[in-house]
C-alpha cells in the first residue's frame, strides 16, 4: 500500500492482515550507457554501496543473452493487467502471517485463467536474514524461486521486489543512513540475483517498493540506492546482464516523481529500465477508513454517482479529470521518452459496511472507478498491477479467495478486465 498513508493504514491493521522466454537473439552486449532517449542517462548519483557486508558476488558468471532479447518496452507490451500477491510473500513473521495461504500453482492458474497476465511478488527479505552479515536464509531464497517459478509455468511475467521489509530502506532515505542501507542494498540484491539468475527475461526486479521521499535532498539518496540495485544485479552477470529491472518514484506518488525525477539511473545498456508509481487517488475513497482532519472518506466517484441525501461523503477532488492529468504526467514525462511506467499498485476498498441506498451507489462507484482508472492506465501506455491483499470481507481489496481458488469479488473482476 502506498507509504504515503502508512500512518493511516496501520489504524486499520485488520484491513491489511485480512490488508507490493525471450525472442530471437541480438548480437547486443551490455556496454556504456550513451544517454540516448529512453535509456538510461548519465546521474551524478553513485551507488557508494559501502562494505559493511561481506561481498556476496562471489560466482560472477558471462552474459547470456539466451531468452533475453526483449526490450523494457518490449516486455510491457506483453503485459495488459497485472496482479499482487498482497500481504503474503512481505508479511512481518512469515508468509501466512497476515492471514493469507502458502501460494500454490493453482492460485496462479486461478489468478490466469481469469483475466490476469503479469504477476507482482512482494517480497520482505530483512527479516530472513542475519542481522549482522546480511546473508539472506537459503530456505526462504529457495521458497520466492518457487513461487516465481509458479508463475513463469503459467508464462507470467513477474516482478520481484524488496518491498517494505520493515522499512529498513524506504524509510531512511537521508545521508546518515545512505552508506548502510546501500551496503545492504548490495549484499541483498547480489543474493537475490544470483539465486535467479538462470530465469528468463520474464523475471524482472524491482529495486524497493513505496520509497519516502519529499525533497531533492532525499532524492539524491533515493538514486543512490536504485544505483546500487542496478550495479549489484548487472554485475552478476549471466541473464541479470540484460534483465529488465525496475525502479520506484519518489513514494511512488505520481506529482512527486515528476516534480523530483531529473533523469534515470546510469545503466550498462540502454532500454532495459523501467519506472515505478502507485494509484490510490483520491485516497480519500481507495483507502481511508475513518475521517482525518485533513479529509473525509468518500463513499462515492466519478460522474453521476452523487448522492443527494449522503452529501458529506460525495468527492470533492479527484475524479476523471484528475486520473487523467496525473496519468498524461507519466505519458509525457517517461512513455513518450521510451520508458516504460508500471503501476506497481491500485485499488479501492470495499465498504461493506455501509447498507441500502448508500451500499448500493458505493459498489456502482468502486466499480465505475476500477474500469475507469485501468482502461485510462492502458490508454496512456501505464501497466496496471491490481493490489489484491487477500482481504473479503469490509475495507478488502482481495478478488481471488485463495482458501478454495475461487472469484469471491466478481463485480471488481469485471471492472478490472472489461469483461462487462
Amino acid at each position: 500500500m502506498t507509504r504515503t498513508f502508512q500512518a493511516l493504514l496501520f489504524v486499520s491493521i485488520s484491513l491489511l492482515y485480512a490488508c507490493g522466454g525471450g525472442s530471437s537473439e541480438t548480437s547486443e552486449t551490455p556496454a556504456a550507457n550513451t544517454g540516448s532517449s529512453g535509456s538510461s542517462s548519465s546521474s551524478s548519483s553513485t551507488s557508494s554501496s559501502g562494505t559493511l557486508f561481506p561481498d556476496y558476488n562471489t560466482n560472477p558468471v558471462a552474459p547470456d543473452m539466451t531468452g533475453m532479447s526483449s526490450t523494457a518496452q518490449q516486455i510491457a507490451a506483453q503485459m495488459t493487467l497485472g496482479w499482487n500477491i498482497g500481504n503474503t510473500l512481505e508479511a512481518t513473521g512469515s508468509e501466512t502471517s497476515w492471514g493469507n495461504p502458502k501460494v500454490t500453482p493453482e492460485l496462479i492458474q486461478t489468478v490466469k485463467a481469469n483475466g490476469f497476465d503479469a504477476i507482482r511478488i512482494p517480497a520482505a527479505w530483512n527479516q530472513y536474514a542475519d542481522p549482522v552479515t546480511a546473508e539472506i536464509d537459503p530456505a526462504w531464497l529457495a521458497r520466492v524461486k518457487e513461487v516465481v517459478q509458479y508463475c513463469i509455468d503459467e508464462d507470467m511475467p513477474v516482478l520481484l521486489n524488496i518491498h517494505w521489509d520493515g522499512g529498513w530502506l524506504e524509510e531512511n532515505i537521508s545521508r546518515d543512513k545512505q552508506a548502510q542501507n546501500n551496503a545492504k542494498q548490495k549484499a541483498f540484491w547480489q543474493q537475490i540475483a544470483t539465486y535467479l539468475r538462470d530465469f528468463d527475461e520474464r523475471l524482472i526486479f524491482a529495486s524497493a517498493n513505496e520509497p519516502n521521499v519529499d525533497d531533492e535532498e532525499q532524492m539524491t539518496v533515493l538514486m543512490a540506492y536504485h544505483q546500487t540495485f542496478i550495479d549489484a544485479v548487472r554485475a552478476t552477470g549471466g541473464k541479470n546482464a540484460y534483465r529488465i529491472l525496475v525502479v520506484q518514484g519518489p513514494r511512488t506518488d505520481i506529482e512527486k516523481t515528476n516534480h523530483l525525477w531529473a533523469q534515470m539511473p546510469v545503466d550498462t545498456l540502454p532500454d532495459r529500465l523501467m519506472l515505478e508509481v502507485h494509484f490510490y487517488t483520491p485516497f480519500n475513497f481507495a483507502g481511508l477508513t475513518k475521517d482525518e482532519s485533513w479529509g473525509n472518506q468518500f463513499y462515492y466517484w466519478g460522474e453521476g454517482n452523487r448522492s443527494s441525501t449522503d452529501t458529506t461523503r460525495n468527492p470533492t477532488w479527484g475524479e476523471e479529470d484528475e486520473v487523467d492529468r496525473l496519468l498524461a504526467l507519466m505519458k509525457t514525462q517517461f512513455i513518450d521518452e521510451g520508458i516504460p511506467v508500471v503501476i506497481g499498485e491500485y485499488g479501492a476498498i470495499r465498504r461493506e459496511n455501509l447498507s441500502g441506498e448508500q451500499l448500493e451507489l458505493h459498489r456502482k462507484s468502486r466499480k465505475y472507478y476500477l474500469q475507469y482508472v485501468t482502461q485510462q492506465s492502458r490508454k496512456h501506455g501505464l501497466i496496471p498491477f491490481y493490489w489484491d491483499n487477500g482481504a473479503l470481507g469490509n475495507f478488502g481489496y482481495g478478488i481471488f479467495d485463495r482458501r478454495n481458488y475461487s472469484v469471491f469479488d466478481q463485480q471488481a473482476l469485471d471492472a478490472v478486465t472489461g469483461t462487462k
